[in-house]
């Protein structure tokens, strides 16, 4: 049965909250992002995925820029599910989210690692993927696992696949990791169809596909693959804008917000338009720039506030929500 912590949808007072915005802020936010996918539209990299949304009612110009029309959203957003069962290897392991329970992961990707042996810096491992997994698979606090590190020994063509692989043996948890593009994302869900028997795989997905848009307003073509084929086998699909205020996307909290809700409403109208209630986790990674050195900021008050934003969003549309906490 999927966990449900003990005070999970219950409600009380007092306590610390970051409700970012009232209701009538919010649907300004939705508004101006409904006026960006109409008529500034988004970029959308794959001819497919185009040919997918023009068949469903959108429009392109300029060759590959999308225009989004209002209705077309809102047919997205009330088709997607609001409640996700993200299923582990065994059912033991299967974690719910819904609008009201928050459940908290590892971070990734870490591209260097401090080896504990020697106190070296060093690039990571497929060796230390396995490592770390069975690590995060031992904490009872952390019920799903995210990548944490990337096999840097093996060719950046199929390291993804190294990844999960070094997941998918050492953790029966849910796991979150990079689709890459669609083919290695295709490879990914044989392999765990492999897993779980591909009769199971509909109901126990044991994989959430991340994808990330490029701010502003890009869905490149391995973004559309991975999106378009976790739809297609019945798999999440997690599309986390990972823009920076001041940066990328406009520097005041609101402008930021807008341009990420630009860029999930893209992935997840193109999920649905690919397959009609397709499984589908509004995500993020975005923050603020540093504008002195130009790096994204973790661990701060603005990176907090966007993400406590994006949650906001999240219930507003009903959907499943995935947030950096840094």
């Amino acid at each position: 049965m999927a966990q449900r912590w003990k005070q999970a949808g219950s409600l009380a007072s007092g306590g610390l909250s970051l409700n970012m915005f009232t209701q009538d802020e919010m649907d300004s936010i939705h508004r101006a992002t409904l006026e960006i996918l109409e008529t500034t539209g988004v970029l959308i990299g794959s001819p497919e995925a185009r040919e997918l949304l023009v068949k469903a009612g959108a429009s392109v110009y300029d060759e590959d820029l999308v225009r989004i029309p209002q209705w077309l959203v809102a047919e997205a957003v009330a088709s997607a599910p609001e409640v996700l069962t993200l299923p582990g290897r065994t059912p033991d392991r299967d974690v719910m989210l819904d609008g009201r329970r928050v459940v908290f992961t590892n971070f990734g990707e870490a591209v260097y690692i401090v080896d504990p042996n020697t106190g070296d810096l060093r690039n990571s491992t497929k060796k230390d993927v396995e490592d770390l997994t069975r690590l995060v698979d031992a904490l009872d606090v952390i019920p799903v696992c995210e990548r944490m590190a990337g096999a840097q020994d093996y060719p950046e063509a199929v390291a993804e696949l190294h990844n999960y692989e070094a997941l998918l043996m050492n953790t029966t948890k849910h796991v979150f990791t990079g689709g890459g593009n669609g083919k290695l994302t295709q490879y990914m869900i044989d392999m765990a169809k492999a897993a779980v028997g591909e009769e199971n795989f509909a109901e126990r997905c044991p994989v959430t596909f991340n994808t990330c848009p490029i701010s502003p307003l890009k869905l490149t073509a391995d973004v559309c693959e991975v999106i378009m084929v976790a739809a297609r086998n019945g798999a999440i699909v997690n599309v986390l804008s990972m823009g920076m205020a001041g940066g990328s996307t406009p520097v005041n909290l609101a402008g930021a917000l807008v341009v990420h809700n630009c860029e999930a409403l893209a992935g997840l109208v193109l999920s649905q338009v690919t397959r009609k209630g397709a499984k589908f986790i509004y995500g993020s990674s975005s923050t603020a720039m540093d504008l002195r050195y130009g790096a994204a900021v973790v661990g701060t008050p603005e990176l907090a506030m966007l993400n406590a934003g994006v949650a906001c969003m999240a219930r507003y549309y009903k959907l499943p929500s995935w947030a950096a906490g840094g």
